[in-house]
């Protein structure tokens, strides 16, 4: 009997050691991603070489690590995607989390600014103090991309990639914004131009007589009398 309740005695302190070490490891509300090995390149090597020698991890896969629920993620291709805000709602009973500011930073003659800090911690507490972390960055102007600056994507191993979809298109609504912006502008300079060229015309009014209109009334309508004075055409970058 007394063998019988030693192994028993046994087993039980294995079971507790067990459970301990699962506790210390344990932690509810971490996320469970794994991240991609870094396989490093000679000195000297370019920002852009860096970028393409990284595999990216699929963006769906990302996704689901962190807890996305699919309908709530819009994929753009493999690499890109949209959160819809709908998951704010679902998630408002989490704790909030810190918020860390990187501004103010002159970058070093290497480029090592903002974008390159904050990519760079995001790396070091989420893959190497393994804490639940995410880098909110603004798209970068097209200005600076094709100036002397170049792009905003970070820098060496601390950046965003694909760096050239990152820095020239995202998901395309600079784009859309960009075509909407010429719309506008190519209409504003139409309208002008007619109004300073042409007469008055009857244009999609209800009476059937046109002779049944003032001139105030027809003048009204038809003419938008834009000051050219209050119009900036502005050409230059994004």
């Amino acid at each position: 009997g007394g063998v019988v309740a030693i192994a028993v005695a046994m087993l039980m302190e294995d079971t507790v050691e067990s459970a301990m070490r699962h506790l210390q490891q344990w932690d509810p509300g971490r996320l469970n991603i794994q991240y991609n090995e870094l396989h490093l390149k000679t000195t000297g090597a370019s920002d852009i070489d860096i970028s393409r020698s990284c595999v990216p991890k699929p963006i769906g896969e990302l996704a689901t690590e962190i807890g996305l629920l699919s309908e709530e993620v819009e994929l753009y291709g493999q690499t890109k995607a949209k959160v819809r805000l709908s998951t704010v709602q679902r998630l408002k009973d989490q704790p909030d989390g810190k918020y860390v500011v990187v501004t103010g930073i002159t970058p070093t003659p290497l480029g090592e600014g903002k974008s390159t800090t904050t990519i760079g911690l995001v790396q070091a507490l989420g893959a190497h103090l393994n804490l639940n972390v995410f880098a909110c960055v603004r798209q970068p102007s097209q200005g600076p991309t094709f100036g002397i600056k170049g792009g905003a994507a970070g820098g060496g191993y601390s950046q965003v990639i694909p760096m050239e979809e990152f820095n020239l298109h995202l998901t395309g609504d600079i784009h859309a914004i960009t075509a909407a912006n010429n719309l506008v502008a190519a209409a504003i300079d139409a309208r002008m131009f007619h109004e300073n060229t042409q007469s008055d015309k009857r244009l999609g009014i209800e009476k059937t007589d046109p002779a049944a209109l003032t001139d105030e009334e027809k003048s009204k309508f038809v003419r938008l009398d834009i000051d050219p004075d209050t119009i900036t055409w502005q050409i230059g970058r994004a």
